[in-house]
């Protein structure tokens, strides 16, 4: 039986404070054969919290396709590994910080996106792209503005100065995110394929050393609040925010890149979320070994830190490795040169046990396996959603006043206040910046690119899960194809609300079976992740926002779909004609409702157009695919982004703005057209023409209006509706 010094005694109400039920507690007792110390109890509710250990996911994840000969490393590591040929590979992940953006703006969002670059380069890969995917509430709620300026500064901050550039993402406003809102941060990162660094911890008696930034105070129980409701003691959260500095996470990652190639790195970890515990214990668990720490190194910049606050800490810019002993001097010596602190805090032991020491006491003794593999894991209750009513009516508009509706919206109107505040160019290597559809970077000093896109439509997976979640796959598909990217593989962030409510546990539910469907069916499997449960303030969830982000490879830079509309292309749909307006984003902002189904996803007819257009893709100047607002605002877009006007034939409304899915708009040369007929007619994929780009105005049918006052309004919005 380990001697512990003093500590709180381990109440009931503590208990409950740390976010362990009775089961839970009572299990915690029967593993351990004894009540927990306060440390030790620190340490479970870290471990078993819905954040580190995807209790109430894990069977269902478990059903998603992660595999495909690309996939070099899948789920269960820092970030997903996949190959793109000659030796390189790119490492990808996204994850959220939903809970401490909503507390402190600036630094959740700041720490998020430091997080996400931790997690590449700990891979051994160096970043070279980051996305971000911000989900609000309602542009007039009192907190919206205040969230929006600190979240965008804080994504902003940290990418600009850290130097990656910023290629894509998206933002949505909608009052189901009034109290709270969702920070979804994606990087990227370039590595040699046969260059990967995994988590593993091998070897017995190998020193386990703590690199990086000193550990304070702040973070202390985060993860486990993001594993939480909030209520009105939101305030009370503030000090479990972390405060992140990207100069140092720069020289972090010099020094890990640098010390990566001296051989000298067994395995290495990540000081995310439960901090120095939840990255000595699963590097030990994947390992199959134990751990011993002494929390008498550990480097820290606050005085009398106790080792719960040490071991609970989730002070940014750290990370753990375990080191080859003979190469500890030439280690050092590069922490030492990047002026970072370097320290052996413990080592790899046989025993399955997790061992904190401090001050010469055991602060903890715990069978390592319990705290990760052996977490709890639930097969929650859950109830489909039911069926959507059928949309009644279809709505009659000017076609050219709906289309004012929606680019007079935040929503979809251009966000150029947003992505002007990051970096894009930073690197060098960047070809096609935010605002215009996926982001592509160069795969520096090659003739391939990679392109990057984030995409969910959160009232679609409201009314139908299922369709929903496939949708999110296939709008990402159908951005990368759009590019002429051949599509390689995603990343989920799964975002819903209280999982013990059998309704939101059914959405989720709903949503990974669409998810994984789409996933097998366009050979785009998940290889890294992250899931948010409990986005619920005083019991209103939020939309269920399973965000999707895809990678795609474009060989080579001759076959980028990246030419400029010009006056006199024609405008040809692929994928049929639009008739489908229930959770239309034209019902949405032009007449306020949110009804009906959502749109129908035909997996395999969302493969054959797809292959279409890659196939062709020398005969396509431009391409966008059809998602919210359907080909009117497709064709706007096109058009405002090269100054030309545009003419659609139809003028009718579930034409114009059905949101039928598994569609592209294509703007070329009338003899390119001509082929992309016949060639469509021969792979029967259906295609016509809807229009012609060209002149000075926007014409649906008999309605128009000048370019110039429609780009105005649509350059304007964003901004005047956040004041």
């Amino acid at each position: 039986m380990p001697e512990f010094k003093t500590e709180p005694e381990v109440t009931d109400d503590l208990i409950a404070a740390h976010g362990l039920s009775p089961d839970e507690y009572t299990r915690l007792t029967e593993i351990i054969g004894r009540r927990p110390s306060f440390t030790e109890l620190g340490i479970f509710s870290a471990m078993w919290n819905e954040h580190c250990s995807y209790k109430s996911s894990k069977k269902w994840l478990r059903t998603l396709p992660t595999t495909g000969p690309q996939v070099i490393c899948g789920p269960g590591e820092n970030a997903g590994v996949v190959d793109i040929g000659d030796g390189q590979a790119v490492v990808f992940k996204m994850e959220s910080h939903n809970h401490p953006s909503y507390i402190e703006p600036y630094q959740g969002a700041a720490t998020g996106m430091g997080g996400i670059l931790r997690d590449v380069f700990t891979m051994g890969a160096r970043p070279i792209a980051a996305m971000n995917a911000l989900s609000f509430g309602s542009p007039d709620h009192p907190k919206t503005r205040q969230l929006v300026h600190g979240v965008v500064e804080g994504v902003g901050g940290y990418g600009n100065c850290f130097g990656v550039p910023t290629l894509g993402g998206e933002v949505r406003f909608h009052p189901a995110y009034n109290g709270n809102c969702l920070v979804n941060a994606f990087a990227a990162g370039l590595a040699d394929a046969d260059g990967i660094f995994y988590s593993a911890a091998s070897g017995i008696g190998m020193p386990v050393v703590y690199l990086g930034a000193k550990t304070g105070r702040d973070g202390v129980g985060g993860a486990t609040m993001a594993s939480a409701e909030f209520d009105d003691t939101i305030e009370e959260k503030r000090p479990t925010v972390q405060v992140g500095d990207p100069f140092t996470e720069k020289r972090l990652m010099e020094a890990c890149l640098e010390l990566m190639v001296t051989g000298a790195v067994i395995s290495i970890q990540d000081m995310g979320a439960a901090g120095l515990t939840c990255s000595a214990v699963e590097m030990g668990d994947k390992g199959g070994l134990g751990v011993r720490l002494n929390l008498d190194a550990v480097p820290v910049r606050e005085e009398a830190m106790t080792a719960y606050e040490m071991m609970l800490s989730e002070s940014q810019e750290r990370m753990l490795m375990v080191l080859r002993p003979e190469k500890e001097a030439q280690a050092k010596a590069i922490f030492d040169k990047w002026d970072l602190d370097f320290a052996i805090v413990g080592e790899t032991i046989a025993e399955d046990r997790f061992i904190v020491e401090h001050g010469g006491a055991v602060k903890a003794d715990l069978p390592l396996k319990a705290l990760s593999g052996n977490a709890p894991e639930y097969d929650r209750p859950w109830v489909p959603t039911p069926p959507a009513p059928v949309l009644e009516e279809h709505p009659e508009i000017d076609p050219i006043d709906g289309l004012r509706a929606l680019i007079g919206s935040p929503n979809h109107s251009a966000k150029q206040w947003v992505y002007e505040q990051y970096d894009s160019q930073v690197m060098g290597d960047t070809l096609r910046i935010p605002g215009a559809g996926a982001g592509i970077a160069r795969v520096h000093g090659t003739a391939k690119a990679l392109a990057f896109t984030s995409d969910v439509t959160p009232r679609y997976v409201r009314a139908n899960p299922v369709e929903g979640g496939k949708q999110a796959v296939a709008e990402a598909y159908r951005n990368l194809v759009a590019v002429g990217a051949r599509p390689l593989a995603t990343t989920d962030n799964l975002n819903f609300g209280n999982p013990e409510k059998p309704e939101i546990m059914g959405q989720f539910v709903g949503a990974i079976q669409g998810i994984g469907a789409a996933c097998a069916a366009l050979d785009m499997p998940i290889v890294s992740g992250n899931v948010s449960l409990y986005n619920e303030t005083d019991g209103q969830p939020i939309l269920p926002t399973p965000t999707i982000g895809a990678v795609g490879l474009i060989d080579d830079l001759g076959h980028a779909i990246d030419g400029a509309v010009c006056d006199g292309h024609v405008a040809l749909l692929i994928g049929g004609p639009g008739s489908h307006l229930g959770q239309s984003a034209l019902l949405a902002e032009a007449f306020g409702r949110e009804e009906g189904d959502a749109p129908p996803v035909h997996l395999e007819a969302e493969r054959r157009n797809g292959a279409f257009i890659l196939a062709q893709r020398e005969l396509i100047e431009a391409c966008t695919d059809l998602s919210d607002g359907g080909l009117a605002l497709a064709a706007f877009e096109l058009a405002e982004g090269a100054g030309v006007g545009v003419t659609l034939d139809s003028s009718a409304p579930a034409e114009l703005f059905g949101e039928d899915q598994g569609r592209y708009l294509i703007a070329c040369a009338f003899d390119q057209a001509e082929t992309l007929m016949v060639e469509a007619s021969r792979a029967d994929v259906p295609i016509e023409t809807v229009g012609r780009f060209g002149g000075t105005d926007v014409r649906f049918g008999r309605s128009d209006a000048p370019l110039a006052e429609l780009s105005a309004l649509y350059r304007s919005s964003f901004a005047g509706a956040l004041d």
